[in-house]
């Protein structure tokens, strides 16, 4: 029986110390290093100072403040997000990326951040539309990793479509300009602000209204963590509960868009 009792003993010893490790770790994120694709306006991009600016990082460092930590913002192509997430290179990714099916087998996601649509950007003189026979011998430009290189590939590849991957937007924008391809697939805001309003996007528009794929393109973008962060997962998630019930998240929103980013 005294045996009984000191195993027992040693055991609540055990789970108790467990307990308060566990507790330690949650509270260890004093830093939290941000991965983000720095090349996607307003989201993220280089200021002139060298300093990442965009929504997405305002919105991050409204979470880290809710968190009391600081935000170290680390820099990475888009389709290194997730293998930098997975190699500890940083701990979350903050970078307009949807939290597809596909993704959520490799990493975690937090409540979701916003929405966002996907469009075709093309000469409006060309009247061209985002179904594969329509866009049957044409080159579409896509950024890599994206969905909307998912999607191409899978839905319009097959019907004679040649879908072109580039580091960043920019890189494709500058291509559609010089003809070098028909046109570019990618969130419909980012394409509006960072292609459309601007000088060079004179001439060109949206065509049409993209089928949407809820397995490739996912219900909205959220923050990746990795599967075994959970308790930074849901330290995030309550940190986006309060910036939305306290007004943060609007005044962030307001300073970029002049509509609904967060959706319903």
């Amino acid at each position: 029986m005294k045996i009984t009792r000191a195993r027992t003993l040693l055991n609540a010893a055990a789970f108790a110390l467990m307990a308060t490790a566990t507790l330690a770790q949650a509270k260890e994120w004093k830093t939290i290093r941000v991965g983000v694709d720095p090349t996607y306006p307003p989201f993220e991009s280089v200021a002139k100072d060298g300093k990442v600016q965009g929504f997405d990082i305002d919105l991050g460092n409204a979470l880290c403040a809710q968190l009391k930590a600081q935000c170290v913002w680390v820099q990475s192509s888009f389709d290194g997000l997730i293998p930098g997430l997975q190699a500890r290179k940083f701990d979350v990714i903050l970078s307009s990326m949807a939290a597809n099916e596909k993704r959520r087998q490799q990493i975690d996601f937090t409540d979701r951040l916003y929405r966002n649509q996907t469009r075709l950007i093309a000469k409006a003189s060309d009247h061209l539309l985002p179904e594969a026979a329509k866009l049957s011998g044409k080159r579409i430009a896509v950024e890599q990793g994206t969905v909307q290189e998912t999607y191409a590939r899978e839905r319009w590849a097959a019907a004679g479509v040649e879908v072109v991957a580039y580091p960043s937007y920019d890189q494709a924008y500058a291509d559609l300009t010089a003809g070098r391809v028909d046109a570019v697939l990618m969130d419909a805001v980012q394409g509006q602000l960072g292609f459309l309003s601007t000088p060079a996007g004179k001439g060109y528009a949206f065509a049409g209204d993209v089928v949407y794929d809820a397995k490739i393109m996912g219900d909205g973008d959220a923050a990746g963590v990795r599967k075994s962060d959970p308790d930074l997962r849901d330290a995030l998630n309550g940190a986006i509960a309060q910036i939305l019930k306290d007004g943060t998240y609007r005044k962030i929103e307001a300073k970029y868009f002049d509509f609904d980013m967060y959706g319903k």
